[in-house]
């Protein structure tokens, strides 16, 4: 078997924790401590973030979304191939070296997504994107720290505790979609979600996205 090979390390921003990008032939794993935060060859509930969020707002024009955490892209890829020529896509990824890492080693995995016209890429808290703006998205779609209950960094608790969730609904257009990616069920984070003036609906899907690997959760909560 082919070993694995550490290509870089970086630290994320306000933590002592420390990211490893690690390559074995030509699959790609973003780590923490012993914790595989991605994997290249599972892509599957990150795409679904995309695509389960992006069917809730089609009959929108020109649609805003607002991408919390770039990754290995998967989401964003998605959500290329399913909006239309007038989208707009903010990704907002706080480790620069993530954005580094998809120029360099996994520019292959990204292909053109991140030329693409209809992305622009803020390497910055998603949670200041977020609090910034009122009324501006038409979905955000948030994949960060393994979902709310998180493990790279404490700060990113409020992006999903009450006031967390009451701003991404203020951010939010009439009938928006807030997306949120977790790694397994939280019900009290549902109970959240609802009580922040959503309507929640939870989904079951794949790690691969063909009816195989780990059991993932994706909430897709509309604003009401």
């Amino acid at each position: 078997m082919i070993p694995w090979e550490k290509l870089d390390t970086t630290r994320i921003p306000g933590t002592d924790g420390e990211l490893r990008l690690m390559r074995r032939g030509t699959e790609f794993s973003i780590m923490l401590g012993t914790n595989e935060l991605m994997n290249s060859r599972l892509s599957g509930s990150e795409a679904a973030l995309a695509t389960l969020a992006a069917k809730k707002i089609e009959s929108v024009k020109d649609p805003h979304l607002l991408i919390g955490g770039l990754g290995m892209g998967f989401t964003l890829r998605a959500a290329l191939g399913v909006l239309n020529a007038k989208a707009r896509i903010v990704v907002a990824e706080l480790v620069p070296a993530v954005v580094v890492w998809a120029r360099g080693p996994m520019a292959a995995i990204f292909g053109d997504s991140l030329n693409d016209p209809r992305v622009s890429i803020r390497e910055m808290d998603v949670t200041e994107v977020i609090r910034s703006g009122r009324a501006t998205f038409d979905a955000i779609l948030l994949d960060v720290d393994n979902g709310p209950e998180g493990l790279t960094r404490q700060a990113n608790d409020g992006l999903y505790d009450s006031g967390g969730l009451r701003a991404a609904h203020a951010a939010l257009r009439p009938g928006g979609v807030l997306a949120v990616w977790s790694s397994g069920p939280n019900p009290a984070f549902a109970k959240r979600l609802r009580g922040a003036g959503f309507d929640v609906n939870e989904v079951n899907v794949r790690a691969t996205g063909r009816g195989g690997g780990a059991r993932h959760i994706i909430w897709i909560a509309v604003k009401v």
